[in-house]
């Protein structure tokens, strides 16, 4: 994924925060569910207030950060590695810009992403048993190191947001797998992801941001393969996110406290690939369909 679409990723991003609404229930918008369905509850301080992320994911998110290492600062509000981190986007991803341009206050980010995550790695393998899984992200590293809002993340209810950008990795790992498989696994992997989520309610996060599955059936790995296999993807791409749509709905619906951002990813990806002229970040892009190595510049 290029440098420029991350930048448009994350203005879309920044608005709808900006926008101070919060997106539950009734209809689901091109780009976000619904901006305008209620109004956002005492812990949503407005995109300025917010002065602390923590951010869970796969290699769409990570930046190599790791628990152990130097811990944000004002002055390097991404702590470790050195700006802008381990990403596979060449160079910035969603999680820099939305930390050092689109943020509206100092915003310290705390990003336990990594690359080739599931969400459970027992119930989809990674590439690799050596990587940590947005369970083990929350289990494993955010609760022991940040639940207790040290000195190094003094955090709090109402100035913090978690952010969620998995299941490209669990579709992508088990579409092949077809219908009724997928169904049975996606709900086994929604049950987690539940529990998970409400692991982090349950230490104080109050305020969410969940981003779906983008449109990587049309990624050239998918493409070169018949139609009936792309389909299948699509289908399975569908149903995770239509899944994650209903997550954040019964977390509203559970914990009236909350406030819930759903980012249609898979739109904004979808209006790009269509035309990449739709915005100016992309505007440039000659080649939506195949590998191209001018990118990587």
């Amino acid at each position: 994924m290029s440098v420029s679409f991350f930048s448009v990723f994350v203005s879309a991003l920044y608005l709808f925060c900006s926008a101070q609404s919060v997106a539950v229930n009734g209809g689901r918008s091109e780009i976000f569910q619904s901006q305008s369905t209620c109004k956002a509850t005492a812990n949503w301080p407005g995109w300025s207030g917010i002065k602390y992320a923590f951010v869970f994911g796969d290699s769409y998110t990570q930046t190599g950060f790791n628990r152990t290492g130097t811990q944000p600062t004002p002055t390097n509000p991404l702590g470790n590695p050195t700006y802008p981190g381990y990403t596979a986007s060449n160079g910035p991803n969603w999680v820099d810009y939305l930390t050092v341009e689109y943020n509206a206050s100092t915003l310290l980010t705390y990003n336990l992403a990594y690359g080739g995550a599931t969400i459970d790695s027992n119930l989809v393998a990674p590439y690799l048993p050596t990587v940590s899984s947005v369970s083990d992200q929350i289990q494993n590293e955010w609760v022991p190191t940040y639940a207790s809002k040290p000195s190094s993340a003094p955090w709090a209810s109402d100035n913090t947001i978690f952010t969620i950008f998995d299941g490209i990795n669990d579709v992508g790992n088990s579409w092949s797998k077809g219908e009724p498989a997928t169904t049975t696994l996606n709900a086994q992997i929604f049950s987690v992801f539940d529990g998970l989520v409400e692991t982090l309610y349950t230490s104080g996060a109050r305020n969410f941001a969940f981003i779906n599955v983008p449109p990587v059936d049309r990624a050239p790995l998918t493409l070169a393969q018949s139609a009936s296999n792309q389909a299948m993807e699509k289908a399975d791409i569908t149903a995770w996110n239509t899944g994650l749509l209903d997550l954040a709905e019964n977390l509203k619906s559970n914990h009236s406290d909350v406030n819930i951002f759903t980012v249609d990813a898979n739109a904004l990806f979808t209006k790009v690939l269509d035309n990449p002229a739709s915005y100016p970040q992309t505007a440039l892009y000659k080649n939506t369909t195949a590998y191209c190595a001018a990118y990587e510049k």
